[in-house]
Order: structure tokens, then sequence, then C-alpha cells
């Protein structure tokens, strides 16, 4: 009998290999959370729900990077505006990510998939472009690894689905392996121009 790696091995492994990490990093999280709740305030971490398996709502957790800062019109400010620097620094070294990993260990997420978007986003895909949800949202995928938040909306789902559609054991490994090198350059953290990725807005008429 042939074990389906897609949807039997993988999520095995992802909670396994997660919960090995929360415990091994549990010094790392608490360091990280006195650093966040002292420079910027409670709550120490960002929740937002997001799309999951076939567009499946879940809550994704990270550590918080930005203030709660208002406008005079009782709006929340650009985001160049709220991020602090200890947000930036955990930015830049995707330290703000750890936290996923209890969504991994949920089952809400995997180690390698596509990222997942804002819950808008489902509305504004195209019919290739969803089909990114037909696996589960990952830490870390192959838009991450050949450009990240540097790429065109196009390009990115592009990589998204390329994943779903060759998903394998070897594939994620080599994902990971990659992942670890562009988290040690630090490159295409943000879009160019802006101080976080910007929002998927739909696809831009032919």
């Amino acid at each position: 009998m042939v074990i389906d790696y897609r949807s039997i091995v993988k999520p095995a492994l992802d909670r396994v290999v997660s919960a090995v990490a929360l415990v091994a990093l549990a010094p790392l999280f608490f360091v990280i959370a006195a650093v966040v709740r002292v420079g910027i305030g409670a709550p120490v971490l960002f929740r937002q729900r997001r799309p999951g398996l076939r567009g499946q709502p879940f809550t994704i957790y990270k550590f918080r990077t930005m203030t709660e800062a208002l406008d005079e019109d009782g709006r929340p400010r650009r985001d160049d505006r709220r991020l602090t620097t200890i947000g930036r620094v955990l930015r830049s070294t995707s330290l703000d990510e750890l936290p996923e990993l209890w969504n991994v260990v949920r089952v809400d997420m995997s180690l390698v998939g596509p990222r997942p978007l804002l819950m808008q986003s489902l509305e504004r895909y195209s019919p290739d472009q969803a089909r990114r949800h037909e696996v589960r949202p990952g830490l870390t995928g192959l838009a991450q690894i050949n450009g990240r938040n540097a790429l065109p909306w196009e390009r990115r789902f592009a990589l998204d689905v390329e994943y779903v559609d060759r998903c394998s054991f070897t594939l994620d490994l080599k994902i990971l392996a990659a992942t670890v090198w562009e988290v040690v350059a630090r490159r295409n953290i943000s879009e160019p121009g802006h101080a976080t990725a910007q929002e998927f807005m739909g696809n831009r008429p032919v």
C-alpha cells in the first residue's frame, strides 16, 4: 500500500517537527515575548484570521511588530509609521513568524506551502490562483525562496500553484534548506519602496 505524502505523511511530520521546535525554542520565545512586551506593549502576539486549506479560516499567530497608533480620523496609521525598531528587527530576522509553529502543530498550517494572505484575498483570485488553497498554507514556500516580496503577485501565485502540483517530501526538504539561507541573508523582507508587504488587491486587467 502506498501512503499518500500530502494528506498523511506531511501533516504528521509537520506536527512532530513543530512540536519539537516549540520545546527547543521555548527560551527564545520567552526572551522575544519580554522584549515585545517592554518595547511595544501588550498584547505580545498578533492574531488575525487567514484563509487555510480550501479557504477555511483560521487564526494565525505572530509576534507583534507594530503599535496600534491611530491617525486623527481614528484609523490605523500607515505601516511605516506603526512599525517599531524592535518590529523591524523581528521582521528582518523572521523571528516574528515563530509563533506560527503553533499553527502547524494545530494543523492549520504546514512547514511548507503558500503563505497565507488576508481573508478578502479569496474573492480576488483568478480560478488558477485559487488553487493555492488546495494545500495548507506554510511558514515558507517556493515563492519565499525565489524572491519573496520582491516578486510581482502574478509570479508569487504561479510559484504557489507550481508547489501544489509538485508537492513532495524531497521538494519540501529543498525549500526548507533554501529558506535557512534566505533568512540568514535577510533578503526581500518587504516590497521595494514599502515598509512591509502590500495587500493583494486583485489581478490587473489585460
